[in-house]
């Protein structure tokens, strides 16, 4: 029982590692945006008109220059679309632990009991570890009554169950790394388009900064989205390899604790 409690407060602490994570992700985020306000991109000075008399040039933000050049729309979507990546990055690293995927303490005691013939302390052992490797070895265990073969194959139906939460949420690591270029993409036609448009209807030479609105809604669509999916599809990619690993480990050493009841038979050992 002991055994089972502090297993339940492992897992209580991991939630709330999780949500601490995204906690500091929220103030951190906000404090860069704060930094980002207060940057300027120069100083004030002056500057010569078409007629020859001086006139002043005020200097933007850099928030502001950016929020001008994107819009709203775009700003939006990127913003959301970091802070997305960087939760998900953040979830999906702690849930490749090898402490959440095939915890060395469950191993150790699942081995104990099985040493002094504690079957049923096993079972519960592994029934209220909420690890990968626990949900395998449990229903191997609870199927183990009926034969080995009917506990082998619960245990890789369930290890494939496992398996697929863990791809589909490192699939959202992919869905932004293929988006996040496309939106891009789309900005960059975008900006094109408003720069042409006003060279076609300027009547003559357009206004260097109007043009370079549209071109600069095209050159930051672009960057921002390969800014976002380059570090996207290396974290999938990284992940994904990390987390294929560990389900093979998971699979070895279920195998081999769950061996011992290949000749068991029909012999329950849990209810």
């Amino acid at each position: 029982m002991q055994n089972s409690s502090s297993i339940l407060t492992v897992n209580s602490s991991a939630t709330g590692l999780r949500l601490r994570w995204a906690v500091m992700l929220s103030f951190g985020s906000l404090l860069i945006l704060a930094c980002l306000t207060a940057t300027s991109l120069g100083q004030d000075g002056a500057a010569v008109a078409a007629d020859g008399t001086p006139k002043e040039v005020t200097q933007q933000t850099l928030l502001g220059w950016l929020y001008s050049a994107l819009g709203w729309e775009y700003l939006g979507i990127f913003t959301a679309l970091s802070f997305i990546l960087v939760a998900l990055v953040i979830m999906n690293v702690i849930s490749a632990r090898r402490e959440s995927v095939c915890p060395p303490s469950l191993i150790e005691g699942f081995e104990a009991h099985l040493d002094n013939k504690e079957y049923q302390g096993a079972y519960e052992l592994s029934k209220t570890d909420e690890s990968f490797l626990g949900n395998v070895l449990a229903a191997g265990l609870a199927r183990l009554s009926s034969s080995y073969e009917h506990a082998v194959a619960a245990m890789q139906e369930v290890g494939a169950e496992e398996n697929m939460k863990l791809d589909h949420r490192l699939s959202y690591l992919a869905l932004i790394g293929t988006l996040s270029p496309m939106i891009g993409l789309f900005g960059t036609v975008h900006g094109m388009i408003n720069s042409f448009y006003e060279i076609a209807n300027g009547g003559g030479a357009p206004e260097p900064s109007v043009l370079a609105n549209g071109i600069s809604t095209a050159l930051l669509t672009t960057l921002l989205g390969l800014a976002v999916a380059i570090p996207a599809i290396a974290a999938y990619n990284l992940l994904r390899n990390r987390v294929q690993k560990l389900a093979l480990e998971v699979g070895i050493q279920s195998e081999n604790l769950m061996s011992r009841f290949e000749k068991v038979g029909n012999k329950k050992t849990a209810t």
